[in-house]
């Protein structure tokens, strides 16, 4: 019996252990596989003009048989032998057996006695083996085997049809709707399908195989009758009858892998397409983020007050702390998205992305340096204003203060020197009047120096510019105004009291006395009194340290003063002794002076209660500074760990990216791995925020102990983020690089070998020197003649487009990666698309929805222009300019 290699792997077991009646039954079986067998050889034995009734007689003498072999092969066979003699016909048959054995058949117990002898089961096993080694073998889908190939064939052909389910070659193609699907399916023409039932089986087969015979050369090989009759339809005349089916459309077999090629270039400019929008989308809200924020870090208008202040310098904060971090890191997503877009374009012999109109990566670079250099310098401006507006509040303050008590001071002092009194005094008490205009004269001087602290605070107000300095002004004019009248009354009044000083005689010495050191001794107590309650706002503890010094100075000349006191109270006290000595009935008070014992003991008194208040505010302002100088100390302590390691590592990284350790999936392991570590520090980042807020709340300017600022902190730490981000996007590049232009581990390793050698700086680029030397050492042939010369110039406008006179490592594997690799071409899609159009030199939407995936299909609809040509039909697309615009060899 005969036995096919193909055969054995498809049916799970020797064709030599099964006969002609395997999977039917009985005669019903053989005769299926007669009439079947009769019809496929007639096919072919049409093209040489003959044919068979009877398969057991007609191939007896070997002549037809031979005649099969040589049209169904295209070879030539030994000349038949003509006699009638038996030995005749046996030879014939030998030499048809032989053929069929020459082709790798191997046949079993079949001799050409038997055929020659009408054995119908042998004629039969015998027409099987050809039959299995012509129109079967050979059918092969994905590597499977004829069998296997052919059921996977229809399976995939009758998917979309309700009611189909191909499971095998017998019981599946009873109710006849798999043939009319296999028909449908490539000439929809050719069958009404949506109009057969299930439960019409005779009809079905009927309409299946009389469309067959007429419209596409297939002979019937079947009743309907006989398999709608039979429990089980026989295998091996399905197989034979849809073996049939698949060679008459094996032209559409062809259209099938051209679809697939196309489908999947369109795929990639479908993913490349999607990157592109979201490249697109990411950029414009980076942008305008970017737009809307640096106006507000631009705005250096200041405000009235420091809770005002204080409240953008909190929004700042924010904005450092919660706003720019994701930003910072969409930022740099972008950059890794963008350079993973090139770099699938290039491995797909796609055109460069070019962005939108300024939203190219340099433009969003330098929005964001746009918005670094607005941001620089905006914190210190605010800390700045707000140290300006506390030393206002503080000027402002004391501006108040010192004009509360000058004007109080001065109040019914205009009424006084204008009292017309001394016309009608006695001699005596001119001389008092006098005394005590002199007494006035020299308290007037002694507030003098209070005015012009007064009109100096008000300057520098107005330097300052202080927002209501309308109103300081205005209450300083007022006060200097009314220094300048009494100024003008004293002089009047002096003159008028020395007119009349002729006619007057001694006055009470001891009342001057004590009027003259009464005076500019409660002038002492009240500008003590003025400075103890003095607001003052320091800095450092070298600042407070040094108002304490001058405090306990102030407090070494109390006992001084105290003396000084007594002296003019035992004044006071002698003249009532006089007084009372020589029974002179005094006024009640002193004619000289309002500065009465009591007024010097009570302001005294105060002197005494405000000392130890002003040593508490000092004591307290001092532990206040001792607090700083502790957070200056404890910031510096961690800014001075934290900034040498993101340095340090900022280094590592640079080493890393010039190193070769394992493969670059161990490279890339190592970076995530490194790259965990760098976030896992993240909290000691936090820590030094903390104490930074904390310094910034206590109004701490300046640190002595660290050169670090929380600005170069925070610099550093996106630089070192962003810098292992791109490095491990390099490495990711360069796996997708590798894997989809098939490099080795072993080529990668060598060409960074390489490169890294000549990157004398480790700068990551290539001078055009450099790269020339490096090509050299790979063995690629760079002449230093005029012919080589032409051909470094090729490949420097491939590897810098830009021609900026460097040549980076992916540009270099890239240039590499295309010379050693083979890549799909825009021909090799123009050929696919015109398996589809059928050799056309155009395609119609109809064939594009037909042979392409839905989506696929309408994506091409959607994008092809139309056909121009002379043999242009209505509604017909050119896929030729459609398929060299993918390249970026034409533009749609």
């Amino acid at each position: 019996r005969p036995e096919s290699t193909g055969m054995m792997r498809s049916a799970g077991r020797r064709p030599s252990e099964a006969d002609p009646g395997q999977g039917g039954h009985g005669a019903g079986t053989v005769q299926a596989q007669h009439l079947t067998f009769t019809a496929w050889c007639n096919s072919h034995l049409r093209k040489a003009g003959t044919q068979i009734e009877n398969i057991d007689e007609d191939f007896r003498d070997g002549l037809k048989l031979m005649l099969l072999l040589e049209v169904i092969s295209g070879e030539r066979l030994p000349k038949p032998e003509r006699g009638k003699m038996r030995v005749h016909k046996i030879n014939n048959v030998n030499k048809a057996l032989d053929f069929i054995a020459s082709k790798g058949v191997k046949l079993v117990s079949i001799g050409a006695e038997e055929i020659v002898d009408g054995n119908a089961k042998m004629t039969l096993g015998m027409i099987w083996t050809i039959i299995l080694r012509f129109a079967i073998q050979d059918i092969s889908v994905e590597e499977t085997s004829a069998k296997e190939g052919l059921l996977l064939w229809c399976q995939r052909k009758t998917a979309p049809y309700k009611n189909v389910n191909v499971q095998n070659f017998h019981i599946s193609w009873k109710d006849g709707l798999a043939f009319n699907a296999l028909i449908h399916r490539h000439r929809p023409e050719l069958i009404e399908y949506d109009k057969l039932r299930k439960d019409d089986p005779v009809t079905n087969l009927n309409n299946a195989f009389e469309v067959a015979e007429k419209y596409l050369d297939i002979p019937k090989m079947l009743d309907a009758e006989d398999i709608v009759g039979t429990l089980r339809p026989d295998e091996k005349a399905i197989m034979t009858y849809v073996s049939c089916f698949y060679h008459a459309f094996s032209g559409a077999q062809k259209a099938e892998t051209a679809a697939n090629r196309i489908c999947k270039v369109l795929a990639v400019n479908q993913e490349n397409e999607h990157l592109m929008e979201d490249y697109e989308k990411l950029a414009s809200d980076l942008l305008e983020w970017i737009r809307r924020t640096i106006p507000w870090l631009e705005d250096r208008v200041p405000q009235k007050t420091i809770q005002e202040m204080q409240q953008k310098l909190e929004d700042f904060r924010d904005y450092r702390r919660v706003h720019k971090p994701p930003k910072v890191q969409e930022k740099c997503q972008l950059e890794i998205n963008f350079n993973t877009l090139q770099t699938k374009l290039r491995l797909s012999n796609r055109p460069a992305f070019m962005p939108s109109e300024g939203k190219m990566v340099s433009d969003i670079n330098n929005g964001w340096q746009h918005l670094e250099q607005a941001e620089k310098g905006y914190e210190e401006w605010l800390l700045n204003e707000i140290r300006r507006l506390e030393r206002l509040d503080h000027l402002a303050e004391k501006f108040r203060q010192k004009a509360s008590i000058h004007e109080a001071w001065t109040d019914g002092k205009e009424a006084m020197l204008k009292h017309r009194d001394y016309e009608t005094a006695t001699l005596s008490d001119i001389k008092a009047l006098i005394r005590k205009h002199e007494a006035f004269e020299s308290d007037l001087a002694a507030h003098q120096d209070r005015v012009e602290q007064i009109a100096a605070i008000a300057q520098e107000l107005n330097e300052l510019d202080y927002y209501d300095s309308h109103n300081v002004n205005t209450r300083c004019q007022k006060i200097c105004d009314q220094w300048d009248a009494l100024g003008s009354l004293t002089h009047s009044r002096r003159e008028a009291l020395e007119k009349t000083e002729k006619q007057l005689e001694a006055i009470d010495q001891l009342h001057l006395e004590y009027a003259k050191r009464a005076a500019p001794f409660n002038n002492w107590m009240e500008s003590a009194m003025e400075d103890l309650q003095d607001m003052f706002i320091v800095h450092t503890i070298e600042e407070i340290e040094g108002l304490i010094s001058a405090h306990d100075q102030f407090k070494s000349t109390l006992p001084d003063a105290d003396r000084e006191r007594e002296a003019i109270l035992a004044i006071h006290k002698e003249a009532q002794r006089i007084a009372e000595s020589n029974h002179i009935k005094l006024s009640g008070s002193n004619p000289y002076t309002t500065v009465t014992p009591q007024i010097i003991n009570s302001k005294w008194e105060k002197v005494q209660q405000l000392v130890p208040k002003r040593d508490h505010a000092l004591l307290e302002e001092q532990s206040k500074q001792q607090s700083n100088e502790h957070l200056r100390r404890q910031f510096a302590s961690q800014a001075n760990v934290v900034g040498p390691w993101i340095q340090t590592k900022m280094e590592e990284i640079g080493r890393i990216s010039i190193e070769m350790n394992g493969t670059l999936e161990d490279q890339l392991s190592h970076l995530k791995q490194y790259e965990r570590s760098i976030v896992d520090y993240k909290p000691n980042l936090d820590l030094l925020e903390q104490q930074h807020q904390l310094i910034q709340e206590a109004l701490i300017f300046d640190n002595k102990h660290t050169n670090y600022t929380m600005e170069h902190i925070r610099v550093g730490w996106e630089q070192l983020l962003t810098t292992i981000a791109r490095t491990i996007n390099e490495v990711e590049n360069q796996i997708l690089t590798r894997d989809a232009k098939g490099i080795s581990q072993e080529q990668m390793q060598e060409f960074r070998a390489s490169f890294n050698h000549f990157d004398k700086d480790h700068g990551g680029a290539l001078g055009p020197e450099e790269f020339k030397a490096c090509l050299i050492s790979l063995g690629y042939d760079v002449e230093n003649d005029r012919q080589g010369e032409a051909e470094f110039n090729r490949i420097m406008s491939l590897v810098d487009p830009n021609h900026s006179g460097l040549v980076t490592f992916q540009a270099f594997i890239d240039f590499m990666s295309r010379e050693t690799t083979d890549t799909d071409t825009a021909d090799q899609v123009i050929a696919s698309f015109k398996v589809l159009a059928g050799d056309k030199n155009f395609i119609t939407a109809e064939e594009l929805r037909r042979e392409l995936p839905p989506d696929q299909a309408e994506y091409c609809i959607a994008r092809m222009a139309p056909y121009q040509g002379p043999d242009a039909v209505p509604g017909a697309l050119d896929y030729k300019s459609f398929s060299t615009a993918l390249y970026g060899e034409s533009d749609l």
